[in-house]
């Protein structure tokens, strides 16, 4: 199977955090369309085509590699230069409904294992997302 494009390789990265915990809820997958739609990196994605990567990524969790073998193939169709992006557009879905189970908490390590992020990068990640997404109440 070739390797997903950069932008395929974003997506997936997002709907296996949203898969995590085995429900994807509408506000994750509102902040996955969110994210396509408004982050300069997705800028000549077609859209339409969100649904069935999406669809390609659930069909390969069920595969026999499963989420190892998504987090390898985003691994080589990810350029580095772009690690710190995707794992911030994770973090994103997994922060969105203002709680962290442990399943996504363990799929977050794993792609940060995968794309070898620092400690720090990963903590300034996670703080903004934190902070963008806090409400009044």
């Amino acid at each position: 199977m070739p390797s997903p494009t950069p932008h395929e390789a974003l997506i997936y990265l997002m709907v296996i955090t949203s898969a995590s915990d085995r429900d994807m809820t509408d506000i994750e997958l509102a902040r996955i369309g969110e994210v396509v739609r408004s982050w300069p990196v997705f800028e000549d994605f077609r859209q339409d085509r969100l649904v069935s990567v999406a669809q390609a990524c659930q069909k390969m969790l069920q595969e026999e590699g499963g989420l190892e073998g998504v987090l390898t193939q985003v691994a080589e169709g990810l350029p580095e230069r772009l690690h710190d992006t995707a794992y911030a557009a994770a973090f994103e879905v997994a922060a969105v409904d203002l709680e962290m189970r442990m399943e996504e908490v363990r799929v977050l390590q794993l792609i940060r294992r995968q794309l070898d992020l620092d400690t720090l990068t990963v903590a300034a990640i996670g703080r903004a997302a934190k902070a963008r997404l806090r409400t009044l109440t």
